[in-house]
């Protein structure tokens, strides 16, 4: 455990957190773990109940078991999944430097687990949530010591990114701030700073690219496959933005641009394929079908 009277200790590289803590194991918050265990902090992943430890313990095995088989990663697998573990008790997170919320993308929700992780935080520990749209300067609100908090926004598939956005709230330190940029360069990833507003910067640019390729699709000026060609092969990105939509879930892309659409108006209004793809069912590739068939 972290001891009260001084520093919390960093890895051996001086950039990471020692001990790691994440709430969630969903597949972004195996992700994070992922990233942050194969970088050589230690992890423990707490989760709801012993059902979804379990799942998030088998998650993060076999993101680790294919970076070996992907040639990405050499050494001793035991010794970096000795590294991690799962619990499903808050009182764990009083061992973490630093606590990454990764539960689903509802404000209620966060804020409370939130508040829940920072009654068993150590005083030198820091606390970050991985929101893509909702205001971190509000989460901050009720937190014991907002300073030490901000938003560490890390891009789905985790392993593959190499980008995380840093999102400075109201109240977060500036030493806060130099600590995110040294974890961000000891995963190995870029950050890039922004300023707590609505949706960030790459929620909103991407959500709103998103949101105009499926409105094309809707009034029939091309199909899914040549817009999402067009963004490739013209602007050079590594996925169109429908495929994207379709990796990151139908049902989280709405969820994001009503938010916007409360606070930024009608340019991020949803449209109406995309309300009836959610309704159907029709959530990308976690369930088989989208823009795409991934059955």
């Amino acid at each position: 455990m972290t001891n009260s009277n001084e520093a919390p200790p960093s890895s051996p590289a001086g950039l990471l957190p020692a001990t790691v803590g994440v709430l969630g194991g969903g597949r972004m918050g195996a992700g994070i773990a992922h990233a942050f265990l194969l970088s050589g902090s230690k992890v423990i992943v707490v989760e709801r109940d012993d059902d979804s430890a379990r799942g998030a313990q088998e998650r993060v095995a076999a993101s680790v078991a294919a970076s070996f088989d992907r040639g990405a990663l050499s050494g001793d697998r035991g010794e970096i999944l000795q590294r991690f573990a799962t619990s499903v008790d808050y009182v764990d997170f009083a061992l973490c430097d630093l606590v990454v919320e990764a539960v689903p993308e509802d404000e209620e929700l966060k804020t409370a687990a939130l508040n829940a992780v920072a009654a068993y935080l150590s005083p030198h520990a820091y606390l970050a949530t991985n929101t893509s749209s909702l205001s971190v300067s509000r989460l901050a609100e009720s937190l014991p010591r907002p300073e030490s908090f901000l938003g560490l926004h890390f891009f789905n598939p985790v392993p593959a990114s190499t980008l995380i956005e840093v999102v400075v709230g109201k109240t977060s330190s500036e030493e806060t701030v130099a600590a995110a940029r040294r974890w961000v360069s000891g995963l190995g990833k870029t950050a890039v700073v922004v300023q707590d507003a609505p949706g960030f910067a790459s929620s909103r640019l991407g959500v709103a690219i998103a949101l105009e390729a499926m409105r094309m699709v809707e009034e029939g000026v091309a199909a899914p496959e040549d817009i999402d060609n067009a963004m490739v092969l013209g602007y050079k990105h590594p996925m169109g933005p429908l495929r994207t939509t379709d990796v990151v879930g139908l049902d989280v892309r709405l969820g994001i641009a009503e938010y916007l659409y409360s606070v930024l108006g009608d340019r991020f209004a949803p449209p109406q394929i995309l309300l009836d793809m959610v309704a159907a069912g029709e959530l990308g590739r976690k369930t088989g079908r989208g823009f795409y068939d991934w059955s």
